[in-house]
């Protein structure tokens, strides 16, 4: 062979390797490492949930506990090295999920830590791609301690607890079944000193008895029984008469783009999935609110109303002689003369004015901790979203508006969203003896 193909021949050898190379090299990439929600906590079990994106995919993926010098390994998974290959797919994004606990790291002690998360990347570069995430291990269990005191509860209202929360918890209330209501800061008494109105539903289950609880991120959470007696009480049973003219109304007001469906669907979709919609809202509006106290004293029933509708008056709903729905009327319905003054039943916060569905032109007051008001049917709305008003303050003027039939104001009370027997809220003696005594207390 001679000199001149010889150094053709050596210059194919060295092109070849060095092509394929630049082209392992040109494909290679890094990994994306997305963990969410990002922990903040590491208790005895923390599980964590991350997202990979590399399209080669990973030889290496682990993730450690740092603290100090000290590092202690909680995940690790390997792969066959592929580095050199150019025969392989496109790897999608992936889901891993894995326990981040101090159980995972003998020898961790509480306070600040670091996770970091490592990813080798399955191509020529092999290259190393990493988050870390500043963390607190905690490992102490919250505790949650109510005040020894025997409390009186009635199916249908509310009830408050005072409690305190200790060791490590960022979340502290009362549930009852499966509902949540949220813990409040006691007035003068510190951060771990609790208090925590809630609803006891008017169709909560007899095992469904209020509890406290605290619990943290970590998952770690503490409960505690209520001393209490529950009373329970018989609600009136109502029967409406849905008439044509009451549906044209409604169907105009509520529904004007369903005039192709049956009338008796139309009213169904009112009475029942805009109700339940409107409960959602209020009970987002109930997370809203303000962290203190902001009423006084009991509060009050319209001015000279007379009572047409009692809370939780069970109605059959009748057209054309024909049973076409029940609900349960959550509220009271107050009347005295067409478009008379509706007032602030106390002190607060105005956080809705405007339509609600089938409360028709409503205002929700906040007063604080939980509670809030409702005034439903107005005919004019006097406030607008976040005035300050006060007890007899006027805010509108009553109607018919939305599901109503004639003029009147519907009033109820509100705990966390859900709708509670304002009767006890207008009880000075009642307001007293089961909310004052325990949350004023020194």
């Amino acid at each position: 062979m001679n000199r001149g193909r010889l150094l053709v021949f050596l210059l194919i050898v060295i092109a070849i390797p060095a092509v394929y190379l630049a082209v392992l090299v040109s494909l290679s990439t890094g990994t994306q490492l997305q963990v969410e929600p990002s922990p903040k906590v590491i208790g005895k079990q923390t599980p964590v949930r991350m997202t990979v994106t590399n399209p080669h995919g990973t030889r290496i993926l682990r993730a450690s506990l740092v603290q100090g010098s000290q590092s202690f390994g909680v995940y690790e998974e390997t792969a066959p090295a592929l580095r050199w290959s150019l025969l392989r797919g496109t790897e999608q994004p992936r889901t891993v999920t894995f326990d981040a606990g101090a159980a995972k790291a003998p020898g961790i002690r509480d306070g600040k830590a670091q996770l970091v998360v490592e990813a080798i990347s399955n191509d020529v570069r092999s290259r190393t791609d990493r988050i870390v995430i500043d963390v607190e291990v905690n490992t102490q269990p919250p505790s949650v301690t109510p005040d020894d005191v025997m409390r009186y509860f009635t199916v249908g209202g509310s009830g408050l607890v005072v409690f305190t929360a200790g060791g490590y918890w960022t979340e502290a209330g009362v549930r009852v079944g499966k509902t949540s209501f949220r813990s409040y800061a006691l007035p003068g008494g510190g951060a771990n000193r609790r208090a925590a109105f809630f609803a006891l539903p008017y169709d909560m289950a007899a095992e469904d008895v209020p509890v406290v609880y605290a619990r943290n991120p970590a998952g770690a959470e503490a409960t505690a029984r209520i001393r209490h007696e529950t009373k329970r009480k018989k609600f009136r049973h109502r029967e409406i008469v849905v008439t044509d003219a009451f549906l044209e109304k409604i169907f105009g007001e509520l529904d004007p783009g369903g005039s192709g469906a049956e009338t008796v669907q139309r009213f169904r979709k009112i009475n029942g999935k805009m109700r339940a919609e409107n409960a959602a809202t209020l009970i987002e509006l109930g997370s809203r609110s303000a962290e203190k106290m902001l009423w006084k004293g009991a509060f009050l029933q319209l001015a000279g109303s007379s009572v047409e509708a009692q809370f939780c008056d069970y109605r059959t709903y009748k057209y054309r002689g024909e049973k076409v729905d029940e609900q349960v009327h959550l509220g009271f319905d107050l009347a005295t003369t067409a478009h008379a003054p509706a007032t602030a039943s106390n002190d607060g916060l105005v956080i809705h004015a405007g339509p609600l569905g089938i409360y028709g032109n409503a205002v929700v007051i906040d007063h604080g901790m939980g509670l809030q008001s409702l005034y439903a049917h107005l005919s004019e709305i006097g406030v607008k979203t976040n005035d300050i008003v006060r007890k007899g303050q006027g805010i509108g003027r009553t109607g018919s508006t939305g599901l109503a039939g004639g003029d009147h104001l519907h009033f109820t009370i509100l705990v966390g969203g859900v709708p509670v027997n304002p009767v006890e809220w207008w009880d000075a003696h009642w307001l007293q003896d089961r909310i004052d005594a325990q949350l004023l207390a020194k």
